[in-house]
């Protein structure tokens, strides 16, 4: 019979996993949809019980906003933040509907690593990275080189994902996203993108990170265009198809290769059109 485990503490359960393998769930939102219709042994490592792993806090001596592995997409969202946070809090709009988002962990949508996962491309506009520890070490990943695949990342045996570290030195950014997908909520998306400008005091671009996502099966940012983009200010026609050349766009049921990349090239040029108003 399947054993279910709900600690309230992160050293409880980072115990646990020493000694044993278990399905760690947060909101559980995408692991019991998965359930239906068939039989499930596995044994559970429910997180949700463990107060400190939620909310959104200063850390390092201020040099990182700190997002707790149990913290929601409605936290995020009830959570005052500066502009940078804008295309996070726009991604946390769309996942799902009110019920979801209020059980929904951010962390949870970065481990389940889908390519369609809302939260990736903007959090790469963030340079986030994520906080993965054991019961005997602690190590820091960029997000970037955490998700390697459709549902595979570099979690390790006994690792869990304790924090999302946002630097604050992207505080001045105007940020946002756009996602395409079948129709406008409760949609898994074709495309996505995310964008982040730092601006000059003429408006000129200093700083520029741009990501897409549901394109390929990774989110990925788009370092030529970052570059093209700096000390501009007209940026829409700055947007070229060759900036998606290293996507490997995905072809399936949802939309062909071909309609992915003209699609992102599309939502790319409205949001910077958004971003430099």
């Amino acid at each position: 019979m399947a054993s279910y485990l709900r600690p309230t503490q992160l050293e409880s359960a980072l115990s646990a996993l020493a000694g044993h393998k278990y399905t760690v769930i947060a909101g559980a939102t995408d692991y019991y949809p998965a359930q239906v219709a068939q039989y499930t042994s596995n044994d559970i490592l429910d997180l949700s019980a463990i107060e400190n792993l939620a909310g959104i806090s200063s850390v390092q001596d201020g040099i990182y906003w700190r997002i707790g592995a149990m913290t929601t997409w409605q936290d995020l969202l009830e959570t005052e933040l500066p502009g940078c946070f804008d295309g996070l809090k726009a991604a946390a709009r769309q996942v799902g509907g009110q019920q979801i988002q209020n059980c929904a962990t951010i962390a949870g949508n970065l481990c389940n690593a889908s390519p369609a996962a809302d939260g990736v491309p903007p959090l790469l506009t963030l340079n986030a990275r994520v906080v993965l520890q054991t019961q005997s070490r602690k190590r820091e990943l960029p997000l970037s080189e955490f998700i390697l695949g459709n549902r595979r990342t570099a979690l390790e045996a006994g690792e869990l994902l304790t924090d999302i570290l946002i630097p604050k030195n992207l505080a001045q950014g105007r940020a946002g996203f756009l996602k395409l997908g079948a129709r406008k909520y409760l949609v898994i998306s074709v495309v996505m993108v995310a964008g982040l400008l730092i601006l000059d005091e003429q408006g000129k671009v200093g700083r520029a990170h741009i990501s897409v996502g549901a394109c390929s099966e990774t989110a990925v940012t788009l370092p030529e265009l970052e570059a093209d983009l700096l000390g501009q200010q007209f940026l829409p026609n700055l947007v070229r198809p060759d900036h998606f050349n290293h996507l490997s766009a995905i072809d399936d049921h949802r939309g062909t290769a071909v309609y992915r990349l003209d699609a992102a090239l599309t939502l790319t040029r409205r949001l910077l059109s958004d971003l430099s108003a």
